[in-house]
């Protein structure tokens, strides 16, 4: 299977073809190459694909769009109208995360068509909330260069969990020293009423749905399910250890955890189609104006941003 560059040649070619072919109607030739090589995985695995890619990378001053949100319902339910869903899900994910609550529902309503019959293939990245949604699977798919992040809650663009240690620490040396409350005043008075409450509710439902997700799915016939989802969720969750919201987190340190991960170079033919899809999506983004994407192997699809692609 072609790589990057060989990709990229292959555009051109499409480019040209189109431009020779005066057809009233034109497929755009980014669109056509993509949804050859979805449609050659859909092949390949004999499971239905739904790519679920953000151009954050390229786009990253409109998050708004470019994020998890209620509005991808929307092109799930789209794309998944009509599927064989007895043949299960292979989702590709590539997002900087977003929003709980339509994180949540996504995966509800996903899992009510495909069960647990979902697989998670992640190309490059899938953080914050795109790791929560390969949790919900029962294995995910990565390659060396491909890696999940923290799911630690923001609440305001703040680490809710670092909010609620700093303002424990505060209450700690003010109890030890009560001059200590001239140096935390100031940061205190600046939580707006609920704040505290707000991030504490953040961690419990974040932790609670990733635990519950693992537990039903990805570790549903182990007997010892209950302690190692927790424990994952944990790991996945500690500020701690990962430092940053922005950690990317490596194959080998999330086998270590105890995730179900499929090593992408185990089989060849995957890896080719894999990288191929993602790489065609990544021109995508380049040579469109596009935020998201949200595609299934039959070329049915919703786009956030750009103009909307004709059907075949």
């Amino acid at each position: 299977m072609p790589n990057w560059s060989q990709v990229l040649r292959e555009l051109e070619r499409e480019h040209k073809r189109d431009e020779a072919n005066q057809r009233r109607r034109r497929i755009n030739p980014t669109d056509k190459v993509r949804r050859r090589y979805v449609k050659k995985l859909a092949d390949y695995t004999g499971r239905n694909v739904i790519c679920y890619y953000s151009g954050w990378l390229m786009r990253p001053n409109n998050p708004t769009e470019t994020s998890v949100t209620d509005a991808d319902k929307n092109g799930f339910m789209s794309v998944i109208h009509g599927m064989d869903r007895g043949k299960g899900l292979d989702l590709m994910l590539h997002t900087p995360g977003g929003n709980i609550a339509a994180t949540e529902s996504l995966v509800d309503y996903l899992r009510q068509m495909f069960g647990t019959n979902i697989r998670a293939i992640i190309p490059q990245l899938a953080m914050s909330a795109g790791t929560m949604m390969a949790c919900a699977s029962k294995s995910i798919v990565m390659g060396k260069q491909s890696n999940l992040g923290p799911t630690d809650p923001q609440v305001r663009g703040i680490p809710a969990s670092e909010v609620l240690k700093e303002f424990a620490q505060a209450v700690e040396e003010i109890r030890r020293d009560p001059v200590a409350q001239t140096v935390w005043r100031p940061i205190i008075e600046k939580y707006h009423p609920t704040f505290l409450r707000d991030c504490q509710r953040a961690v419990t439902w974040s932790n609670e749905i990733t635990r519950e997700w693992l537990k039903d799915g990805m570790l549903a016939d182990c007997p010892d399910a209950d302690e190692r989802s927790q424990a994952i969720a944990e790991q996945l969750s500690d500020t701690d250890s990962t430092y940053s919201h922005a950690r990317h987190i490596h194959i080998d340190q999330l086998e270590a955890m105890g995730l179900n991960i499929e090593r992408l170079e185990e089989d060849d033919e995957l890896q080719d189609l894999v990288l191929t899809v993602h790489h065609a999506y990544m021109h995508t983004f380049a040579s469109t104006n596009t935020y998201k994407i949200i595609e299934d192997h039959r070329s049915g699809m919703l786009v956030v941003g750009g103009p909307q692609p004709a059907q075949q």
